[in-house]
């Protein structure tokens, strides 16, 4: 079974927080089939998390460690009926370090100056202007506040 730092495991309960559970263990319990499906979530995605139907407390901490054992996976995380697991894959890894080819581009004459930093953040919308007094957001013909009619 793998161990991991509190540090480690923070950082994983945050990255698994929005995630949805993609492996379901329900009456039969844990059994072969759904201990390969989690082997197989666990090698595509690294980081699951598993949903248990009717089971008590102790019954759902017990198939967490072996499921954990089993695979040789972490366990991240128990909230009540979800079980969050965390096995590293290095295949994973190294399609994403693998490096890039990006072609370059001459900048155009007239290109902005934020489109060569690419650093930079392009504003998308334009800023608000000041309010102006005695409208309520809807233009009116007259800036004068409205007199009230006489009752």
């Amino acid at each position: 079974m793998l161990t991991l730092t509190p540090d480690e495991r923070r950082a994983l309960r945050a990255q698994a927080h929005p995630l949805k559970p993609v492996v379901m263990i329900a009456q039969n319990g844990l059994t072969a089939a759904v201990l390969k499906e989690i082997e197989l979530a666990l090698k595509s995605h690294e980081l699951i998390k598993v949903r248990v139907f009717d089971a008590e407390r102790e019954q759902r901490d017990a198939w967490l460690n072996e499921a954990c054992e089993a695979l040789g996976a972490a366990a991240v995380q128990r909230i009540g009926k979800i079980l969050v697991l965390y096995r590293p894959n290095p295949e994973l890894h190294k399609a994403a370090e693998a490096p890039k080819t990006v072609r370059k581009t001459p900048a155009k004459a007239g290109a902005k100056a934020s489109a060569e930093r690419p650093g930079k953040p392009v504003p998308t919308r334009s800023t608000p202007g000041k309010p102006v007094a005695n409208r309520r957001g809807v233009a009116r013909n007259s800036t004068k506040p409205r007199s009230r009619p006489a009752r």
